[in-house]
């Protein structure tokens, strides 16, 4: 089996088991550029072909302020996909940076750019937002409550926020990051550098290596840690 195929094998799983798409949404990925969100984006778009569920597709970029941010390859990308493409300029960087010179400015950099796509969703009668977290994804979660700040939690597949009156989706919960590695390289799909300065020196990058050594060391250690994330009887994080 291919890796395109095990992510979208993953990606119809999961949007099957937590009914992730009705009939009739409108969903926006949350496109930053990076391998993640490129990845769901086509996967999408390919699923949107066989789906049972008739759904509109769209992506939302939230530019943050980055002067040495290039998003021309990616808008080329999701134009040829023939997807409608917005992107929300915003001074996220400045306030996070400059404004309040965060230590660790990756949770507020986060809020603040989730903020702004939801936003901007409402705007356009999105529905449902889609992002590109994974199975590693979700299991660094898990390590980061545990071990920054002491509790056991883990985001879910999907999140009704009230607030917005929006629905927040992950179909790729059930895919891996090698798989969507492969996925991205065999397809030939764009992946644009983040210019941000804490790219790969933040706590979850720490937590990802925790995840890449045991997923070295213990056989099927992703597909045991994904049934205790689904066991409510023990975890009680998706349920």
């Amino acid at each position: 089996m291919t890796s395109l195929k095990r992510v979208m094998g993953a990606m119809r799983k999961a949007c099957e088991d937590y009914n992730m798409i009705e009939d009739g949404d409108k969903i926006a990925v949350g496109f930053s550029g990076g391998k993640d969100s490129a990845a769901l984006l086509y996967a999408l778009k390919l699923y949107q072909r066989f789906s049972p569920q008739k759904f509109e597709l769209e992506a939302i970029t939230v530019d943050p302020g980055f002067k040495n941010l290039n998003l021309d390859e990616g808008r080329r990308f999701i134009e040829g996909l023939g997807i409608p493409y917005t992107v929300v300029k915003t001074h996220i960087a400045e306030v996070v940076f400059d404004i309040r010179k965060e230590s660790s400015p990756c949770a507020l950099c986060s809020r603040m750019r989730r903020g702004a796509i939801y936003e901007t969703a409402k705007e356009r009668g999105i529905t449902k937002v889609a992002f590109g977290h994974h199975l590693d994804d979700g299991i660094a979660t898990l390590f980061m409550s545990m071990f920054y700040e002491g509790r056991v939690s883990t985001f879910k597949p999907v999140t009704y926020l009230s607030r917005q009156d929006i629905t927040m989706i992950r179909p790729l919960i059930y895919a891996t990051e090698d798989a969507i590695k492969a996925a991205v390289e065999n397809n030939d799909i764009p992946v644009i550098k983040s210019p941000c300065p804490a790219d790969g020196h933040t706590k979850r990058e720490e937590a990802n290596e925790f995840v890449s050594m045991f997923a070295s060391k213990i056989p099927d250690f992703r597909k045991r840690m994904l049934k205790a994330l689904q066991n409510k009887e023990q975890t009680q994080l998706w349920f």
